[in-house]
Order: C-alpha cells, then sequence, then structure tokens
C-alpha cells in the first residue's frame, strides 16, 4: 500500500510519501519513498501582517499542484493533507484551503495545536520507548511548539503553545505564553518525576545529524548548550558554510535550539532523545490505521 501525507508547516511545506508492507508477525513496516521539501516560509507574512499575501498564496498553489503531480506519478492510493500554526493564525487560511480545493482538487486540514500533538503521537514513539518511563515530548515548529506527557500508549498531558522560531525571529513571542509554557513544563515534572525528555522537528534533527551521535543516544544539554553558542556568534551566512546548512534552517536553528535549551532547564533534563520523526510520519501512521479496519474514502484520490 502507498500512502503519501502533506504538512504545510509555518518554515516549510513537506510531501512524505511511504509504502506499507507487513513483517511476518502482522505488524506494519513503513518504508520511505520519496520526501520532498519547498521552504515557503509562510510564517513570516502571517506572524507579522496576519495574513498571507498574494505572491505567497500563488506559491502555495503551486506547490499543492506539483505534489499532487508527483502523487499520481508515483501511483499513491491514499494522501492526507493539514496545515499548522501559521494557517491557523492567516485570517485568510480558511478562504486560501478553499481555493486550493476547488482549483486543484486537494483537501487540506487546518489543525488545531492539540491534534498537531496527537498526530505526533501517532509516530512510533509508544512502541519504540520503555513502557517503565514517562516521557515529555517536545516538537518545535516555525509557528508552535507541542508539548506532550505519555507513557506506553497513555497520554497524561499535552499542550500546544505559541511559542515557535519564526515567531522567535519576528520577536512575536509573547511573554505571557512562555511562562505559561514554562509553568507548564515545571509543573508536569514536578508531578512525574525521572520524566525523559524526547526532542522532534527538523531543527534538532539536523543538530543530531551534525553530531553524528549514534542512532538511539540521546543529545546532552552540554552538547546543546555548546552548538548553540557557536552558532548564535555566526552570521547566517557563516551558518550555512561551516554547517552545509539550507538558508531556510540557518536562519531558525539557533531560536530552536534556545527553546529546547529552556525545556530542558526548566524541565532539569540533562539530555534528550531525538528519533528523528515528524508530524508526516504520524499522518502516514494514522492513514494506516484506519484503512487496516475500514474502506478509507481518502481526503485526495489523485
Amino acid at each position: 500500500m502507498r500512502l503519501a501525507a502533506i504538512d504545510i508547516g509555518s518554515n516549510a511545506a513537506r510531501l512524505f510519501i511511504s509504502d506499507v508492507g507487513i513483517y511476518t508477525d502482522g505488524s506494519p513496516d513503513f518504508t520511505k519513498v520519496s520526501l520532498v521539501r519547498v521552504p515557503l516560509r509562510l510564517g513570516f507574512e502571517v506572524f507579522e501582517t496576519g495574513e498571507i499575501s498574494q505572491t505567497k498564496a500563488e506559491k502555495l498553489k503551486q506547490t499543492v499542484q506539483a505534489y499532487k503531480y508527483l502523487l499520481e506519478v508515483f501511483d499513491v492510493k491514499h494522501c492526507e493533507a493539514v496545515a499548522t500554526s501559521a494557517m491557523r493564525d492567516a485570517s485568510n487560511g480558511k478562504q486560501l484551503v478553499e481555493e486550493i480545493r476547488k482549483e486543484i482538487g486537494l483537501d487540506i486540514q487546518i489543525i488545531s495545536g492539540k491534534e498537531e500533538a496527537e498526530l505526533l503521537l501517532e509516530t512510533q514513539l509508544r512502541d519504540n520507548f520503555s513502557p517503565d518511563h514517562y516521557y515529555l515530548y517536545a516538537d518545535v515548529g516555525g509557528g508552535s511548539t507541542e508539548i506532550t506527557i505519555f507513557q506506553s500508549s497513555k497520554i497524561i498531558a499535552q499542550e500546544s503553545f505559541d511559542v515557535g522560531t519564526i515567531r522567535w525571529l519576528k520577536d512575536k513571542v509573547k511573554e505571557e505564553e512562555l511562562q505559561r509554557m514554562q509553568k507548564f513544563i515545571k509543573k508536569i515534572c514536578k508531578q512525574y518525576t525521572g520524566l525523559l525528555a524526547v526532542g522532534s522537528g527538523g531543527n534538532i534533527n539536523k543538530v543530531f545529524s551534525i553530531s553524528k551521535q549514534k542512532t538511539g543516544s540521546p543529545l546532552s544539554l552540554d552538547l546543546l548548550r555548546v552548538y548553540y553558542k557557536d552558532l548564535k556568534k555566526m552570521t547566517v551566512q557563516d551558518r550555512i558554510h561551516n554547517y552545509k546548512l539550507r538558508q531556510d534552517r540557518a536562519d531558525v536553528i539557533v531560536p530552536a535550539l534556545k527553546i529546547y535549551l529552556s525545556i530542558m532547564k526548566w524541565g532539569s533534563f540533562t539530555e534528550i532523545l531525538v528519533p528523528q520523526v515528524g508530524l508526516v510520519d504520524g499522518i502516514i501512521k494514522k492513514m494506516y490505521t484506519r484503512t487496516a479496519f475500514t474502506s478509507l474514502k481518502g481526503r485526495v484520490k489523485p
């Protein structure tokens, strides 16, 4: 079965295509076929002006149309598309989604922060982590940070905060929102001692790759501090050159590290696990779960 997920985020739009097979024990096997990422950077406009400009809207439509062609070329059976923080905040977000549905034939669901957090937990995190521990899972995006506390298959608590890398760069993170996140994390960590930290998102995934740590090994607080201090003192161009970063990663990676370091400080974490999964993985897994038991009509039929 070939499935696809589209994630229209505040920094980039991603198309992820996956083949799903079945192991001999009946469990699913997910194999990446293709991942395409376009740095639309919707958040840079939305968090400043409150809307998506006509120019940026046309670029989004062109990207979606290109993805639609790729769905056809790859013979994708089912696809689901979601949009997150920037589209949630854009005054014309719903209108743009309706235009895309009519003109291109792709249904995009603008999801809430809570729905985003739940999709992130649809990844194989629960299956790959010990049921004996409680985990604090932090996903830092361009527009928001989702925090989920879970143990095995049970979600203990989850919150979404308007604290993201692009908001940070545009000086649009409100102090009261930072305080709300700090209070939430401190309260949870006091209630559940021995919590382990887990991080996801393009920036911490990139730092993990740069670190050349062994898969499954955590990143230490001290190492994150070293990267933060080193990257912060560089110009964006130097970050691109020295760390081989893309332009749209080089500017947001510093605020991302600042947010992760703050989370670790508030929760008294000395290390963080980086499973290198994201929202598109959660969408794919949720789609598979539905198709395994029901006849999926699907949001998109290329």
